[in-house]
């Protein structure tokens, strides 16, 4: 076994960790409809001048990989319950997340108590004493951390036992309607794990049309896959359904729309997936959604590492200095990049000009393309600015008339080299001819302005 750690707070450490203050006598209206041992168990914790308030972020934060952490402090954690057993998709366990609204982070609480949602319904306040408690795994390496009553043998903590449940788990009066958390399927991590989001334009694929939420042959749980339209394509996403679940054997809906659900991860927790509190969360009874056409892009995989040639089109203008564009390739992946880094000039600017797009041909057309920065110390001075004319001749990129467009830009706290989305960019006001340009400014003298931007995939579709 390995050694269990054993958390003990002092006063330093609290300060450290940012632990709210205690409650004082006065400060809560403790409910009266919940049976009185429970209310006065409450009113005991919360006007306890020893007892200190920890964030379900914080309290994840004492988590230590593969252990076991017994919590020996006089802490507790309030949290609203995002998870219910009431359809058979949970079993002996639920979520918290630590705000009914626009939630930042969530913790699992396992328990040795069927039919949960009697007690802990979807929305309610709930306040764990954590005192004797554990932080911990359920299975190690599955990554979500849960709250236990103890630990067994493996380091792994076990379900809090139904003495443990009345003693620690401690419910307000309060239910809130939960407001799903708004995401795509591509922002959805392992911080989103317990937490209850919604998903617009989601649909299941058209080969699962007639199946069910549960295959027969599946004697636990059947995964099946969720599609959402987002930009050029598909994101991807898995249903995991209990064979349990009392809506097991209904039939996929196969129209589109949205899905709330809960974020959590399969049994070994090598995936993430969503589950379902009710079936009537999903609501698919629309059109299915389709993604954006592309009639104009460029990946830049003809790229030629260092070359500032070969743009199949598009021109490349120093306005200032000497330094233009140049086509770099990274393990097989072409792209675009203006660096400044040693190149003596005290000033670099730089246009990326594309070829001409006919905004006559179609309508309600966009722009995407990613983007990212590398060695960039100061995103102010050091710029990337994004332009589109329809007066440009072609060759004389200074006496164009260039209008900016918003787009997401990298910033120098983001991490180096990481592609990121510029988001849609609406193009559908222009008609005739458009050019889209790419604007670097910056210094090459070894001064915190000789970073580098990066762009790929350049892609202008219609919806």
């Amino acid at each position: 076994m390995k050694t269990n750690k054993i958390i003990t707070l002092v006063i330093a450490f609290i300060t450290t960790i940012n632990f709210t203050s205690c409650v004082e006598d006065g400060d809560f209206e403790i409910p009266n409809s919940l049976g009185a041992k429970e209310s006065l168990a409450l009113q005991s914790l919360l006007n306890n001048n020893s007892y200190s308030e920890i964030s379900v972020t914080n309290l994840k934060g004492l988590f230590v990989n593969g252990q076991a952490t017994e919590i020996t402090s006089d802490i507790y954690v309030k949290g609203y319950v995002t998870s219910s057993d009431f359809s058979g998709n949970f079993y002996k366990e639920f979520f918290i997340q630590d705000e009914a609204n626009n939630p930042t982070a969530a913790i699992k609480v396992v328990l040795e108590l069927t039919d949960s949602y009697n007690k802990f319904n979807v929305g309610r306040e709930v306040y764990i004493n954590l005192k004797g408690l554990y932080i911990g795994e359920v299975r190690s390496g599955d990554g979500v951390v849960a709250i236990g009553g103890k630990m067994n043998s493996d380091d792994e903590v076990e379900n809090l036992s139904l003495n443990q449940v009345n003693d620690h788990i401690l419910r307000s009066s309060k239910t809130e309607e939960l407001m799903p958390l708004v995401v795509k399927f591509s922002e959805i991590n392992d911080s989103h794990v317990g937490l209850y989001v919604k998903i617009e334009n989601a649909q299941f694929p058209a080969d699962l049309a007639g199946k069910t939420y549960v295959d027969a042959n599946d004697r636990f749980d059947t995964q099946r896959l969720l599609e959402s339209c987002e930009g050029f394509g598909y994101t991807n996403f898995i249903l995991e359904t209990s064979a349990f679940a009392d809506f097991k054997f209904q039939t996929l809906p196969a129209g589109g729309g949205s899905i709330a659900a809960v974020v959590s991860k399969t049994f070994n927790g090598s995936d993430l997936v969503l589950a379902l509190n009710k079936v009537s969360d999903v609501k698919m009874d629309g059109a299915k959604c389709d993604p954006l056409v592309s009639f104009f892009s460029e990946d830049f995989q003809s790229a030629v590492d260092n070359s500032d040639l070969d743009f199949s089109g598009w021109t490349n203008f120093a306005e200032t200095g000497r330094e233009l564009w140049t086509e770099q390739v990274f393990s097989g992946n072409g792209y675009t990049e203006f660096s400044a880094f040693r190149t003596g000039d005290a000033v670099n600017i730089g246009w990326l000009v594309s070829p001409s797009i006919n905004m006559d041909a179609q309508e309600n057309e966009v722009l995407n393309f990613k983007v990212a920065q590398h060695h960039l110390d100061n995103d102010v001075d050091n710029k990337l600015e994004l332009f589109v004319s329809t007066d440009y001749d072609g060759t004389n990129v200074l006496s164009a008339t260039w209008q900016p467009l918003s787009f997401n830009v990298p910033k120098k706290d983001d991490r180096w080299y990481a592609f990121q989305d510029s988001g849609l960019i609406d193009l559908s006001s222009y008609t005739g001819t458009l050019f889209v340009a790419f604007k670097y400014t910056g210094s090459g003298t070894n001064t915190d302005l000789d970073g580098a931007y990066m762009i790929d995939d350049f892609v202008v579709g219609s919806k």
